[in-house]
């Protein structure tokens, strides 16, 4: 492995895996996304991680100002880092925008690249083509007029952001009174293959596909066949990820408090399964937020919000199917995002309301959660990453 490569281990996600050469890397890291206002979070926090013990070290070893960035995405190839500016109406900057960083391939400093503004409010997902050469952009827009839309982003040959060349909007179902007056474009993410953007849309009820076709650098999207699936009235789609194998995707449904499964068949996503978290609760006292499937494509796991702050991890069997098997709670309020390590030995939980990032010992056998190990003060924490860096 080339010593000058920065490598992405964020060992959820299902396009991330260890080297293969099983290289040691010397400074394994993670890093944190926050809401800023009124947090007193600079933005953009550098830790260390100690992949013994599972800690994290309370003092960062770099804090980047940068408003309100709740997502990151890092570029495997090309060392950088990008984030989603969720700003809008109300707040200091009132500005959709997305951020570019440079990460130093020895270190993993970060070195601000640019900005460019989204065009549309509060951005809170972005993803990144495979040849890395567009972000496609998630804008929630909270408020009924306009709401919310998918915005794409050109990303030069040196990682700087290029003006938005194509937006997308969707009709809104309009079931729920409050959440469903207009879209709300949640996130955006691609199959496996590359070919293929799925966009789930909170208030359309539908994941929209779209294929990636970079031969029109203007307007690289077009509407698959067929353009969209269908879920519940009123289920509000909010986050997708595929198994590791991309045989199966799986979706929170923040509205109605499910879980759904799906095969992925030629490029296109066929509902198998729904799995209620709110089991004759109040949907009121539940939100599913994020979603991960382990590294070895065994277990799955979603946060719950709202009143129920847990995670709930599923057992995963041969044709792709739920199973639950442990309800842990996330020791903090309004688990919005969580990581697995490299190791799956520990769970990362941004606790965005109790100010916390929390971390539990997992069996990567067993796919339970443990132990808390630790619990540290970081405000409004959005989103958990981790890096390596190689050895010099």
């Amino acid at each position: 492995m080339c010593p000058c490569r920065l490598l992405n281990r964020v060992a959820l996600a299902a396009t991330l895996a260890f080297s293969s050469t099983g290289a040691a890397f010397a400074m394994p890291q993670v890093l944190i996304g926050s809401y800023t206002h009124d947090s007193g979070s600079p933005g953009i926090q550098r830790l260390r991680f100690d992949p013994e013990s599972g800690r994290v070290e309370p003092h960062p070893l770099q804090s980047l100002v940068s408003a309100n960035p709740s997502w990151l995405t890092l570029d495997l190839k090309n060392n950088r880092l990008y984030a989603a500016n969720e700003n809008g109406p109300g707040q200091p900057d009132s500005v959709g925008r997305a951020s570019a960083f440079a990460i130093d391939p020895a270190t993993g400093q970060l070195s601000p690249l640019g900005q460019q503004i989204s065009l549309g409010d509060e951005p809170t997902h972005l993803s990144l083509s495979h040849d890395g050469r567009y972000l496609f952009i998630s804008n929630y827009g909270s408020g009924p007029n306009p709401g919310g839309s998918l915005a794409v982003m050109p990303v030069g040959e040196d990682g700087t952001l290029q003006p938005v060349t194509q937006l997308a909007t969707h009709k809104a179902s309009e079931v729920h009174p409050q959440r469903q007056k207009s879209a709300h474009v949640h996130s955006a993410v691609l199959s496996p293959n590359g070919k293929t953007l799925f966009v789930s849309d909170l208030g359309a009820d539908r994941v929209f596909a779209y294929r990636y076709d970079p031969a029109n650098p203007e307007r690289p999207l077009t509407a698959a066949e067929p353009p969209a699936i269908t879920l519940p009235a009123g289920s509000g789609p909010r986050h997708l990820v595929f198994s590791p194998d991309g045989s199966q995707a799986y979706a929170t449904l923040e509205l109605s408090a499910q879980v759904a499964r799906f095969d992925h068949v030629d490029g296109t996503l066929v509902q198998r399964q729904l799995v209620d978290l709110a089991e004759g609760d109040s949907l009121d006292a539940h939100s599913p937020g994020a979603i991960h499937p382990s590294a070895d494509g065994r277990f799955l796991y979603v946060s719950d919000r709202a009143k129920a702050n847990r995670i709930m991890v599923y057992a995963i069997d041969e044709h792709g199917s739920l199973n639950e098997i442990q309800q842990r709670t996330s020791e903090g309020r309004e688990p919005r995002e969580f990581a697995i390590d490299p190791s799956g030995r520990f769970m990362l939980i941004a606790n965005q309301k109790s100010d916390a990032l929390v971390i539990l010992r997992r069996d990567p056998d067993s796919g339970l959660l443990g132990e808390t190990l630790q619990t540290l003060p970081i405000g409004k924490p959005s989103d958990v990453k981790f890096i390596d860096s190689a050895e010099p």
